[in-house]
């Protein structure tokens, strides 16, 4: 489930976003201070943010110059605001907004920019460089994983294995693909070192967790995906 943080003052608003949102199955935290959503985004893990520009204690400027500068450059922040403005559309952009949505505005229109910019960021690094789905986390820099927060320790090779899945979350991938990219071997081996590196992963990453994130593609290869 895509996780959103909405940072609006407006309680009507938020109640009604954050309502159609879950409608469409996506998990929505509503921060009602610009501050508030700051600290609530360095606590936990969110795929966009919706930002309204006029807040109670400073601009919706100021917060998103504030998550960029935290070191978050590739998270899709979506600002909201009655100043449509051509010069306000600028000023927020230039602050670091991908998108920007005039209030008032139809729920299918948001709804809509929310999805194009989730596709565009599929593969998010995080701002301690790693890559996140579900609960599962790899960090680039340290090169380890975590799994609902428990340390889990990697060979280089299941390392490379799940960084390469993680790049390429929701694609199907064949076993030539993964020796070509993993192992760097450009040529059927006639062996199943895929197959094996492939279960040591999932008895890493999975066995304990009802949420399985590695599926077999029956007569295609392999996907690394949130949902079964």
């Amino acid at each position: 489930m895509k996780n959103i943080l909405l940072i609006e003052d407006e309680q009507n608003i938020a109640a009604l976003i954050k309502k159609g949102l879950e409608e469409e199955a996506l998990n929505v935290d509503i921060a009602n201070e610009g501050f508030v959503g700051l600290n609530r985004l360095t606590q936990s893990n969110y795929d966009l943010i919706i930002l309204d520009i006029i807040l109670p204690d400073t601009t919706g400027f100021e917060i998103c110059k504030k998550i960029r500068d935290l070191g978050y450059k590739n998270l899709p922040i979506l600002m909201l605001t009655a100043l449509g403005t051509t010069d306000n559309v600028v000023l927020g952009l230039n602050s670091g907004a991908d998108d920007y949505l005039t209030k008032p505005f139809e729920f299918k229109e948001l709804l809509a920019r929310m999805q194009a910019l989730m596709r565009r960021s599929n593969n998010i690094i995080q701002k301690d460089n790693s890559y996140v789905i579900a609960d599962l986390k790899l960090n680039l820099d340290q090169k380890v994983a975590f799994r609902h927060g428990e340390k889990i320790k990697l060979t280089a090779t299941e390392f490379r294995l799940l960084e390469y899945f993680m790049k390429n979350k929701n694609k199907v991938l064949s076993r030539n693909d993964l020796l070509g990219n993993v192992w760097d071997i450009n040529f059927e081996m006639g062996t199943n070192v895929v197959d094996v590196y492939v279960n040591y992963l999932r008895n890493k990453i999975d066995k304990n967790f009802d949420n399985k994130l590695i599926h077999t593609i029956v007569g295609m290869g392999y996907m690394l995906k949130e949902e079964n």
